[in-house]
């Protein structure tokens, strides 16, 4: 029995964050999880430039709104769930993920919570559980699955590095050089083609 688990931002949606940073022109936004590994702190960062600029949920869903899947990920995804099962695990919010989950037909998305204040002003965040997409990946493994993981950035490294076939997807070139023995292709067709190879 196998499942693939997806990343989203960076493998079939353009990063949000970024989207963000150039929409509300905030250059310190653009950094993401490709950037700072830690993402309790890469969080926290970001809900005190919102706060400092008087930001909230309302903007970015805004940004969200106008955001489209990234080009063939909609075709890559239909043809991957017709041959397997398929999760996208990712470190975005449910308040976030919702518009792009119809965009992308609706597939199961496991994500995390962002905490609203009345007046719309992000106050914290609540994750799924710690080290979420590694722990998922080993959570699925222990019920029967075997994993086939991909993603772009360090938090995914764990469930890629955890299941029985893994590859990076429009990764950095910091991440591919750290990471030689990850195979990492950059388009839709070679990563279904490997996917499709490991598929028992």
């Amino acid at each position: 029995m196998d499942i693939v688990c997806l990343d989203l931002e960076g493998v079939l949606v353009p990063e949000i964050w970024i989207a963000f940073s150039q929409a509300s022109g905030i250059p310190e936004l653009k950094k993401t999880t490709r950037d700072e590994p830690d993402y309790n702190k890469l969080m926290n960062f970001r809900l005190g430039i919102l706060k400092e600029h008087g930001l909230g949920l309302k903007e970015i869903q805004e940004t969200i709104a106008k955001i489209d899947p990234m080009p063939g990920a909609k075709e890559f995804l239909d043809e991957l769930r017709s041959l397997t099962q398929v999760i996208i695990i990712s470190d975005t919010f449910t308040q976030f993920a919702k518009p792009l989950m119809e965009k992308l037909g609706w597939p199961t998305i496991f994500c995390n919570t962002l905490e609203v204040a009345e007046s719309g002003e992000i106050t914290g965040f609540r994750m799924r559980i710690e080290n979420s997409k590694y722990t998922t990946v080993k959570a699925l493994q222990s019920i029967g699955y075997e994993t086939i993981a991909s993603g772009d950035s360090y938090n995914d490294l764990g469930m890629i590095k955890a299941s029985k076939a893994g590859f990076l997807f429009r990764s950095t070139d910091k991440i591919k050089q750290d990471n030689p023995d990850l195979p990492a292709f950059e388009s839709y067709d070679e990563l279904l083609a490997a996917i499709k190879a490991n598929l028992s």
